[in-house]
């Protein structure tokens, strides 16, 4: 990536984190970088294709991290502690990005929104098939439905935005690992309390209606 394109992304994504989407004008960016319209159009069409790169930048970092993750280790275990890793890290590598994602999506266009959302599917994909050829080798819990196991993971992970803080009490290298750890000890078998499963298994699953 050319050092103005990037100077443009870094410029927007602090308008935008300021003022929104539709409260940033293409001058506004273009004045804030220190550059010209037309070094603005050289590398981007319009203001909605700069939302969608910034929006693309993170979520192909770590789908380019699970495929890596899965060329490289042949067992499901590494496979998922790499996964899990470079998803939590994510969150600060593109904190800004991020930021703006969640509260900007709304204004992607349709075309730039399907290329977004078939990234992200890709990714709950590899998650899905992760934890399924765990469970097929004997690695992870074969109790575990992998749809729920997979959302369950996904969501935990992704609240990371609602509290993390690059100031706060733990880096994101800490809470990757705990992350790593707690993923792992609810994937791994252990022994299971008979009397507690059965009991478990008793239980309406969500809200019965009375």
């Amino acid at each position: 990536m050319s050092d103005l394109k990037e100077k443009i992304i870094q410029t927007s994504l602090e308008l935008f984190d300021q003022q929104g989407f539709h409260g940033v004008t293409v001058n506004q960016i273009v004045q804030a970088s220190n550059t010209s319209k037309g070094g603005f159009y050289h590398h981007f069409q319009s203001k909605d294709e700069l939302l969608f790169v910034i929006h693309d930048t993170f979520i192909t970092y770590v789908l380019k991290e699970a495929h890596a993750a899965n060329v490289i280790h042949t067992s499901p275990i590494p496979k998922v502690q790499a996964i899990i890793q470079a998803f939590v890290q994510v969150f600060d590598l593109y904190k800004p990005h991020i930021s703006v994602f969640y509260q900007e999506s709304l204004y992607l266009k349709p075309a730039y929104e399907e290329k977004i959302k078939g990234k992200r599917d890709e990714f709950k994909r590899m998650i899905f098939h992760v934890i399924k050829e765990g469970q097929e080798e004997g690695y992870f819990r074969k109790e575990l439905p992998v749809e729920i196991t997979g959302m369950a993971i996904l969501g935990m992970v992704n609240w990371i935005y609602k509290w993390y803080k690059r100031e706060g009490s733990y880096t994101i290298n800490q809470i990757a690992e705990v992350f790593t750890d707690l993923v792992l000890h609810f994937l791994l078998p252990g022994r299971v309390d008979e009397d507690y499963l059965n009991h478990m298994l008793k239980v309406p699953f969500f809200y019965e209606s009375e």
